[in-house]
């Protein structure tokens, strides 16, 4: 079964070559291109692809926005993003945004084609080198990763968690399953425990 991929960024020709080589690779094939931020949703609700692939320093800077927007109405679209400025802060960024994979704009083809597969089975794909481990007595978590925690924690749903914090439950999702790879949980109940047991929540 292929992975149906929209393209998001600034320039048709770069995306016409992204295209051309992602297509038929992987499995992978490009069905829909968008050059706007204002032709993303529509491109994904004309052509209902498996992952959205966003170019984050495009678009005027509503990458993030987009990709907040796609997860609010296409929940089973994954979005990864391309980032340029690879920092745990866009990390945390892009995952409160939506997105399930992060790969620095200079990832050869091997590493882009290993997020875009991951997003596709709904996994949080991300470089590790963007993944800054904390120091000393400084929380591993973002502000909305521990919100979340802090909800699951008090035994609340995802359902619950995203009408609390006003997000999608995609996002929520994206959230936990940050939350939980960072701190090393078995599920979203231990992420919370462990967190709880730093004095982070």
């Amino acid at each position: 079964m292929s992975v149906r991929v929209v393209v998001a960024g600034d320039h048709q020709l770069v995306l016409e070559a992204f295209a051309e080589t992602l297509n038929g690779t992987n499995g992978l094939d490009v069905v829909g291109l968008a050059t706007t931020y204002e032709a993303v949703l529509p491109a994904v609700e004309r052509h209902r692809p498996t992952v959205l692939l966003l170019g984050e320093p495009t678009m005027g800077g509503k990458a993030l926005r987009a990709a907040t927007d796609v997860r609010a109405r296409h929940p089973k679209c994954g979005v990864a993003l391309m980032v340029g400025a690879a920092t745990p802060a866009v990390v945390d960024r892009a995952v409160a945004a939506g997105a399930l994979g992060i790969v620095p704009k200079n990832a050869r083809l091997p590493q882009l084609i290993t997020t875009l597969m991951g997003v596709a089975g709904g996994c949080l794909t991300v470089d590790p080198a963007l993944m800054r481990p904390p120091t000393a007595g400084e929380s591993a978590l973002s502000v909305r990763e521990m919100d979340v925690l802090r909800l699951t924690a008090g035994g609340a749903t995802v359902k619950e968690i995203a009408g609390e914090l006003y997000l999608a439950a995609g996002t929520v999702r994206n959230l936990t399953s940050a939350a939980i790879k960072k701190l090393g949980g078995r599920n979203r109940f231990d992420a919370a425990r462990i967190a709880s047991e730093h004095g982070w929540l």
